[in-house]
């Protein structure tokens, strides 16, 4: 009988499955046990960091087992028995992922990042351990060859399988493959760490100003803001660090140059030549890139990227950058020329410098237009402005929000909603807006969970929202600068995405399409926050109670596209910076700031200032999913403006419209190829006209 035993532990080892004792008291994890919450939501308060490892470990050889069941299959490989039986595996393991990824992300703890660091080579190991065996691929092939009769949906999920199993190495030679894993596994640990660094690189600058002649020009709720971080930290004066509302508050208003120079040079040298140096992770997260783009065939990492993207290839990325360049190039040269003159009229000598622009920017915009940030803030109250949000998606896709205080948290600033449609139940809408210690900079949308059917009906979607606004004070609410606004439309419109999913493959659902369509419906959002219709809804100043004003409302729409030149320059030339780390060969980038000078160089228009480097901290493509797909900003750019100018000429609250654009880009996830449903919806393909008029460029 022991032999048997001895037996069965050597075979089940093989196959990576272990007998169930090795993870005793695992059902009372509660990252494993069923969560009996509502509508399934993650139970935040009860998970304790120690929780994570054991559930990731239990999840990956549950998923194993499941993958090992379904190659036993005996009946001929087929789409329900192999590629939804595979679409189902690892249920467990996603749920895990969809709590622990976001946390790490949005309220981190250094425990939680040494966890991350051992979980990341596991999970990296777990999915090779799939994508790379032979007899699974063999099943997926051999359905791939003979389908059968399939639904739009299900050929989508096939032709997606099969291809993320190639791209994935599927089709290596054994020492290749192990060649693969080793690569994937380093990148999977370089990119945390380049996050890590760059949140540790934000997090270790503050500066305590105690007199408060030398912040002369910052407004008011900035200094309370400051004031009440300087009081958190134990210390007097007023505390500012590098997140955004406080780094802006700087920048753009502070009077003292030196100190604008000095936040300037903090923020643009975070993880560069400091205790986070990212200059070393950069350069082997490109050595592997490349070398696994050269093993699967690929001249290099974009060209294995852009083949699964709406433009294709780089050629075409080229083609759109550039024709944007041609008109946003001059455009910018003149603004600069012009901002130049304006500050020379002020006394200013000498050339505009990058610490200067944004204060000279905005005492010029005020000149021009007589609006600042400090004027439309009053109406722009957060709580106001979610109300005028969740208006917009009433109106246009019949969404109602309830709140709800019964749900868990992960944080006391969290707010969370249940979403409906039509009386029907869509999703759960969880909202973080203010900056922190844990949570990285910028702002983004994320799920818990994605939207599917099953057999035993459908589930729908756990979404949330993370942003780093102004805060509170003691004395003030939360006032939104018109950019924060801005921001949250756009992450309200990749929540739309997600909300309204209606597939059947959580593989396809939501926001799984190319990172080019991606931020279509993302930007598209954004356009209705300069129309009066919309502002009239919901933007009332926080004390009077007044709507905003007409003139103030024209006055946006006029300086809507000041500086739309060098926005749009700022924005290209990050998309082609990351052209050209994807595109270049390891070996031949010596010097990274070098390497970078070598593309923004073509687009200076300003001194260029020794000593800062962007790419250090350019999570977006070092960490964050982007790599050799920034351009996609500018490419749905052009879409959402080519769909604006429909609604405008229908009318922006048009419900035919909106209606279709929920039928046929909407509710259709990744189920068709992006071009398909935009022809579906405007009955053509995209034009650049749209974008270049609406900028003013053209």
């Amino acid at each position: 009988m022991k032999k048997h035993i001895i037996t069965l532990i050597i075979i089940l080892s093989a196959m990576n499955i272990y007998p169930q004792e090795k993870f005793e008291g695992i059902e009372n994890n509660p990252l494993v046990k069923e969560w009996a919450t509502p509508f399934e939501t993650p139970p935040f308060s009860e998970i304790k960091n120690e929780d994570y490892l054991p559930a990731f470990k239990y999840a990956m050889e549950k998923g194993r087992r499941e993958i090992y069941h379904l190659k036993q299959v005996k009946q001929k490989p087929n789409f329900k028995n192999t590629i939804v039986a595979l679409e189902n595996t690892g249920a467990l393991l996603n749920r895990i992922s969809g709590v622990f990824y976001n946390m790490i992300y949005c309220n981190s703890t250094p425990e939680l990042q040494k966890i991350a660091q051992e979980v990341a080579p596991l999970m990296t190991e777990y999915e090779n351990d799939i994508s790379l065996d032979k007899a699974l691929f063999e099943r997926v092939k051999a359905v791939y060859e003979n389908p059968g009769e399939l639904t739009g949906e299900e050929r989508m999920l096939l032709e997606k399988t099969y291809k993320s199993f190639v791209r994935s190495g599927a089709n290596l030679s054994d020492a290749d493959k192990e060649t693969y894993r080793k690569l994937t596994t380093e990148l999977s640990t370089l990119t945390l760490k380049f996050s890590e660094n760059v949140l540790a690189a934000t997090n270790a600058y503050t500066k305590v100003v105690t007199d408060k002649e030398l912040l002369k020009g910052i407004p008011e709720n900035a200094l309370a803001i400051a004031r009440e971080k300087a009081k958190k930290k134990g210390t007097d004066g007023w505390l500012f660090d590098l997140s955004q509302p406080s780094y802006l508050a700087i920048l753009t208003d502070a009077d003292n140059r030196d100190l604008r120079k000095e936040f300037y040079l903090k923020y643009n040298t975070k993880a560069y030549k400091d205790n986070f140096d990212n200059q070393k992770i950069i350069k082997q997260i490109l050595k592997d890139r490349y070398e696994l783009a050269k093993l699967l065939g690929y001249e290099n990492y974009a060209a294995y990227a852009l083949e699964e993207r709406m433009a294709e290839n780089t050629r075409r990325v080229y083609e759109l950058e550039n024709e944007l360049l041609k008109y946003s190039l001059p455009a910018m040269e003149k603004e600069i020329a012009d901002l130049t003159a304006f500050a020379h009229s002020t006394g200013f000598e000498g050339k505009i410098e990058r610490w200067d622009f944004s204060y000279y920017s905005n005492k010029h915009k005020i000149s021009l237009y007589d609006v600042n940030d400090e004027m439309l803030k009053p109406y722009f109250k957060l709580e106001n402005v979610i109300d005028g949000v969740f208006s917009l998606a009433e109106t246009l896709f019949g969404l109602k929000f309830v709140s709800n205080s019964e749900i868990d948290i992960y944080h006391k600033d969290v707010k969370v909603y249940e979403v409906y449609r039509n009386g029907k139940f869509m999703a759960v809408l969880y909202l973080d807006f203010y900056p922190r210690d844990t949570k990285k900079g910028g702002a983004w949308m994320t799920t818990f969970r994605d939207q599917k059917k099953t057999a035993n009906g459908e589930v729908r979607p756990l979404v949330s929202l993370v942003m780093n606004f102004t805060p509170s004070t003691e004395d003030k609410p939360s006032l939104l600068t018109f950019d924060e606004v801005r921001t949250f439309m756009h992450e309200f419109g990749h929540a739309t995405h997600a909300m309204m999913s209606d597939v059947t493959y959580s593989s396809l659902s939501g926001t799984s399409v190319p990172r080019d369509f991606v931020e279509l419906p993302s930007q598209l959002l954004e356009n209705w926050a300069t129309e009066k219709e919309f502002l009239d809804k919901f933007a009332f100043h926080y004390e009077t109670g007044e709507t905003i004003p007409d003139t103030l409302i024209e006055k946006i729409r006029k300086a809507d596209n000041y500086h739309a030149g060098y926005a749009s320059c700022r924005q290209i030339s990050f998309g082609l910076l990351d052209m050209m780390w994807h595109t270049t060969e390891p070996e031949k980038i010596k010097n990274i700031l070098k390497a970078e000078r070598s593309v923004f160089d073509k687009m200076e228009a300003m001194p260029v200032v020794k000593g800062t480097c962007m790419s250090t901290s350019f999570s977006h493509i070092f960490a964050g999913g982007y790599a050799a797909g920034y351009y996609g900003y500018k490419w749905a750019e052009v879409l959402e403006a080519d769909i604006f100018s429909v609604f405008k000429e229908k009318g922006i609250f048009n419900k035919a419209l909106a209606d279709s654009y929920i039928k046929n880009i909407l509710s259709k996830g990744g189920t068709a190829k992006p071009m398909e449903l935009y022809i579906n919806f405007l009955g053509r393909e995209p034009k650049t006209d749209a974008l270049l008029k609406r900028s003013g460029l053209k």
